[in-house]
């Protein structure tokens, strides 16, 4: 009977042990910030990574929309950020967004893509705790002279600039 007791409390701890950990997880979210050179919002041949762009993880409760969860990252000299977010996230939708531009030249958010959704909870089926978000992009101003042979070479072109 004290066997069987003492079975009985060691399975109690080390499944008390395991909610902790799980509680407790750390995930990596990588990605880059570049400079959309063509104004054309994706990557082309001649988009520039952009080095001290911030970036921001926020995670929200799917049902109240209250933001649980928040954290910055810049980027570094190819234009990539390494953000941790501590926690499993999983009633939660998480996404990460470009908040500054360091380029005077290329600080235009694209509407519509300033955020990217990335999953932070190991109850999903991925088993790696590295997260890999889309890229994050600002636009310049005016497009560069060389985007239309870009373009052409792409097959994209005629567009308009």
């Amino acid at each position: 009977m004290a066997k069987a007791i003492l079975v009985l409390s060691a399975l109690c701890s080390i499944l008390a042990f395991a909610n902790f950990a799980q509680s407790h997880e750390v995930f990596k979210v990588e990605g880059t910030v570049y400079c959309d050179t063509c104004r054309v919002q994706f990557q082309t041949k001649i988009s520039e990574n952009i080095e001290g762009a911030k970036v921001q993880l926020t995670c929200r409760d799917m049902e109240t929309e209250k933001v649980t969860y928040t954290t910055e990252a810049l980027t570094d000299k190819d234009g990539k950020y390494t953000i941790e977010a501590t926690g499993d996230h999983e009633k939660e939708l998480c996404d990460v967004g470009v908040i500054h531009s360091p380029r005077e030249d290329c600080k235009e958010p694209a509407i519509g893509f300033e955020n990217t959704r990335v999953v932070c909870s190991n109850n999903v089926g991925m088993h790696n705790p590295t997260r890999y978000a889309n890229p994050l992009f600002f636009m310049k101003k005016e497009s560069l002279p060389g985007c239309k042979d870009v373009l052409d070479e792409l097959g994209l072109f005629p567009l308009e600039f």
